[in-house]
């Protein structure tokens, strides 16, 4: 019998070479979406060799952009932007309006039209969501003031997407290019806006009235059966099937009823466990999603139009770069924090993949402006790490020269006391614990009651706001960072626990402690003996085998019961 192979074919090599790709990234210290991106580029129809299937891969992406904004969605904090408001609303809208202008005005000399430049500055103006907020976790600075500014900067500019997404193919029917004639008056746009803008109204109203009170209900009560498949399937099921109902019913784009969906659900008391349930998969498929982008690029373009690619590289890392600067020294806040920020955003990423495939479709955008914003996000996305490391040289250059000092001291007193708010004060004979699942959260609850001291270290960031408003010392980040464990005050510290279940992670955490505090002792979780002996090859002080551990109590209760409590010593 004949089978179709093109699904499982396509889906098995792109996920083979997405992880190769991604490794290889990761090996040379570069984000693993320029690995899932060359990918792409190598089962697409550019290159040699297999190709996979580009409808197929077309489906991916949009299930891989359902997934993605309902993350976006998820992780939307509306405390996290009022905190920043003042200077990530202003900043972010000033910016993408400069990015926005400077790239159309780019397309304008190049000789495209006004649509095409508007769409192409668009795409260039916003930031990947993905790369900088694992940017900022690498280095420690999630939770700092630069930390918090640079995510809800980046908040503002994923709302101002999103809203373009809406209003993008009104304005293209305004300009008249996606019928070829303009439009004989203005009032058929205006009325198209009219209704489209009521139809996203209508669709917000019943997500936020019905649906904050039927899923989280509904949830609640899938929760109450035990059946992890049936709240995975949930989660799924609700981010896909919003997202479809949304484009069917009301004429919104997939992408924006997801993150509907995701804004809602994150509205409830059990957010954090849906999240949790819909990371797999949204990270298989958001894999997929820049796996698809990487099969629309044309390698030739590097070779064919190298200054174009230069310009699209230059409006990203240098025109957005100086445009935050500025607003941000303009706001009182000093050079470190201007650099942070700018550096933060000199990328472009999955939202400029959003917006080209938009315009591609409304027949704004070509293969070659598609191409271009592609080979941009490439190139941006590979300097970062790079653009990183040159805050401090740029600082001290600063500094040292007599006319530029004054500078370097903008804002200092304003970032010493946001500093001083989130610092662990100092801390001696206390227990570090990392991770606060269920195992942390118990551990954490016995060390209140007995009054030990000590400070968690969690990376995600509901579990540290809760565990702060409770008054408990806590780090956000990971704790394989060597400034996380400096800032839990690791070297003073009597004990580190170790209450995740990766063992690969903890050996990390176990390396990086070494060198912060190499006199400290270690207790590690672990699950068979496999990770025990692996663990203990990295020179841990004690590794407690969660299944043991509960095996031992559950004996001794029985042979207590029986009177046989003797006999435990001689089992064991």
């Amino acid at each position: 019998m004949l089978h179709e192979t093109q699904l499982i074919s396509t889906l098995a090599v792109a996920l083979a070479v997405a992880f190769f790709g991604g490794a290889v990234a990761s090996r040379l210290r570069l984000p693993p979406i320029i690995g899932y991106l060359v990918a792409g580029i190598l089962v697409g129809p550019f290159t040699p060799g297999f190709v996979a299937d580009e409808s197929l891969a077309a489906q991916f992406s949009e299930i891989g952009v359902i997934l993605l904004m309902f993350g976006v969605g998820m992780h939307f904090s509306i405390g996290d932007l009022m905190d920043v408001r003042r200077i990530a609303v202003p900043g972010a809208v000033a910016q993408i309006l400069v990015a926005t202008g400077i790239g159309a005005g780019i397309a304008h000399y190049w000789g495209w039209s006004l649509a095409e430049g508007i769409c192409f500055g668009l795409a260039l103006s916003v930031a990947s969501t993905v790369v900088l907020l694992r940017t900022l976790e690498q280095m420690g600075e999630l939770d700092t003031l630069n930390g918090r500014i640079a995510i809800g900067w980046l908040v503002v500019e994923d709302l101002a997407m999103v809203i373009a997404l809406v209003l993008l193919p009104v304005a293209v029917e305004f300009m008249g290019t996606s019928g070829g004639t303009a439009p004989a008056d203005l009032m058929a746009p205006l009325a198209h806006l009219g209704i489209v803008l009521g139809k996203i109204g209508l669709f917000f109203v019943l997500m936020y009235v019905v649906g904050m009170r039927v899923f989280p209900w509904l949830f609640a009560q899938i929760a109450h059966t035990g059946s992890r498949e049936l709240l995975t399937l949930f989660v799924i099921g609700v981010s896909l099937g919003i997202a479809y109902g949304s484009a069917e019913l009301f004429g919104v784009s997939f992408a924006l009823g997801a993150f509907f969906a995701g804004v809602v659900i994150n509205e409830s008391k059990l957010s954090s466990r849906v999240a949790a349930e819909s990371v797999p998969l949204q990270n298989i498929f958001t894999v997929l999603f820049f796996v698809s982008v990487g099969m629309l690029f044309d390698p030739s373009i590097l070779l064919e139009k190298p200054l174009q690619v230069l310009a699209v590289l230059g409006v990203i890392v240098v025109g957005k770069s100086a445009a935050a600067i500025f607003i941000v020294l303009m706001f009182g806040y000093p050079l470190k924090t201007a650099l942070m920020i700018a550096i933060s955003l000199a990328q472009i990423g999955e939202f400029s993949f959003i917006i080209a495939a938009l315009g591609v479709s409304l027949g704004v955008l070509s293969s070659e402006a598609q191409s271009l914003i592609l080979s941009g996000a490439l190139l941006s996305i590979a300097l970062n790490p790079l653009l990183f490391k040159l805050i401090r040289p740029v600082e001290q250059t600063v500094a040292d020269h007599r006319r530029l000092a004054w500078l370097g001291q903008l804002g200092e007193a304003r970032l010493r006391l946001a500093r001083d708010e989130q610092a662990i004060p100092e801390l001696y004979d206390h227990v570090v614990v990392v991770g606060y699942g269920r195992v942390g959260r118990a551990l954490t609850k016995i060390l209140r009651r007995a009054e030990v001291p000590f400070v968690v270290i969690d990376n995600n960031r509901e579990h540290v706001a809760r565990l702060r408003k409770k008054g408990i010392h806590t780090v956000s980040g990971d704790a394989a960072i060597e400034d996380i464990l400096n800032q839990a005050r690791l070297a003073s510290s009597r004990l580190l626990v170790l209450a995740v279940s990766d063992a690969f992670h903890s050996r990390r955490v176990l390396e990086t402690a070494r060198k912060v505090g190499p006199n400290v002792e270690t207790v590690v979780r672990t699950h068979s003996e496999e990770e025990r002996a692996f663990l203990e090859r990295g020179g841990v002080g004690l590794v407690l085998m969660s299944e043991q551990v509960l095996a031992d109590s559950m004996a001794k209760h029985v042979l207590e019961a029986y009177r046989l409590s003797e006999l435990l010593s001689e089992a064991r």
